[in-house]
């Protein structure tokens, strides 16, 4: 029977990615905005949605001891392996701009945050939010700045149909990531595997599962812009809302471990620009060594 519930999870997955994609791509049509801006707002927030509702909730319980591993890993995931995995299915040109450049400043000051002291305090989340409400500022001015009108004829999806589509594939993308996380770890555990082991592995790549199959799903139907915007603005989403609120709740004390991942992730940052900015696109071969680099993260977080 688990295996049976872990199929209707991936195929809730992939289904309800396929919806929300389409519907977000006939948004931004519709507004008239560059997909990527789509992308990094309603389609990377919802998917964030799962990471959001698990922090806030630990908070509350007073167990976010591991919030901020949580989400770095998560961001690495969605750098390397998302952005690794649109690659290596389909090649895809990419435009690095102002938001990418934010969210390595994100991983930056979180790393300086924590370097020191290894707590996140309220002071801190309140200097987290701030930083998000003016992404989301500047991420709408942009959005009217670059509002292009096409001769181009194209079908739309009415408002009321985008909204079914964007909350019925939201709802099934998460509902789904929650059976495959729970399926996978079950059998996981009956091979002998490790709870750690287990929550490093499966239980990470499930709550980063929304990022991954709605990118994967948006690059192959050529929304490079929503397969990216996804991406950057999840992993924006993810530090300055995600932990921003988490430790306004109650600040968050922090994991060795978790010093050294941040600074994994502005090294993976780094190397990731110089490899789009090369030929301004990510290719089957670069998407193959994001994919290897993250393979050897994972080799060295299960090994540590």
């Amino acid at each position: 029977m688990v295996y049976l519930f872990l199929i209707l999870g991936f195929v809730l997955l992939i289904k309800g990615a396929d919806y929300f994609v389409e519907a977000s791509s006939s948004i931004a049509k519709s507004l008239c905005v560059p997909s990527i801006i789509i992308g990094l707002t309603i389609v990377a927030f919802g998917t964030s949605a799962p990471e959001l509702a698990v922090s806030i909730t630990a908070s509350l319980a007073g167990n976010n001891e591991i919030a901020v591993g949580n989400v770095i890993g998560s961001n690495i995931f969605n750098l390397l392996m998302v952005l690794g995995a649109c690659g290596v299915i389909r090649s895809f040109a990419v435009q690095l701009r102002w938001d990418y450049v934010a969210s390595v400043g994100a991983a930056a000051a979180l790393f300086a945050m924590i370097a020191g002291d290894r707590f996140v305090s309220r002071l801190e989340a309140i200097f987290l939010l701030v930083l998000f409400a003016a992404f989301v500022g500047m991420t709408v001015r942009d959005a009217l700045r670059n509002r292009v009108e096409s001769d181009e004829e194209f079908k739309t999806m009415s408002p009321f149909r985008c909204l079914i589509y964007i909350a019925g594939g939201l709802a099934a993308i998460v509902w789904g990531g929650d059976l495959v996380v729970d399926c996978a770890s079950q059998i996981a555990l009956s091979f002998g595997l490790s709870q750690t082991l287990v929550g490093l592995t499966v239980v990470a790549l499930g709550t980063s599962l929304p990022e991954l199959v709605t990118s994967v799903v948006a690059s192959r139907k050529g929304e490079n812009g929503l397969a990216l915007g996804n991406v950057i603005g999840s992993n924006l989403f993810n530090i300055l809302m995600v932990l921003g609120l988490s430790a306004a709740v109650k600040p968050i004390p922090v994991e060795p471990a978790a010093v050294i991942d941040a600074l994994c992730l502005i090294v993976f940052s780094v190397i990731v620009w110089f490899l789009c900015r090369s030929k301004q696109r990510i290719s089957r071969l670069e998407g193959a060594v994001m994919l290897g680099m993250y393979t050897v993260y994972l080799i060295y977080i299960c090994m540590r």
